[in-house]
């Protein structure tokens, strides 16, 4: 099932876009999984993912990086934000 994944902040710079649609394998169940998935395609992308500061939302809820990705429609990983 596909899954739309979403890099905010200095994450898309660092990925390369703003969003992917992507297909993972079944092994691919956690939020973790999937920084790992996405890390043995490019380690830039898996440190920056797994930076402790990386705050991961799915289908809009933040959520622990072990937590079921079962049914997902949407995953986020937001990186911390500033402002003034």
């Amino acid at each position: 099932m596909a899954i739309r994944v979403l890099f905010f902040g200095r994450l898309h710079e660092v990925v390369g876009a703003r969003e992917r649609e992507i297909e993972p394998p079944d092994w691919v169940d956690t939020p973790a999984a999937l920084i790992d998935w996405l890390a043995a395609g490019d380690a830039r992308i898996g440190a920056a993912l797994s930076a402790p500061s990386v705050r991961v939302a799915v289908d809009q809820a933040i959520v622990e990086r072990d937590s079921p990705l079962a049914g997902a429609r949407e995953v986020a990983f937001m990186p911390p934000f500033s402002g003034g």
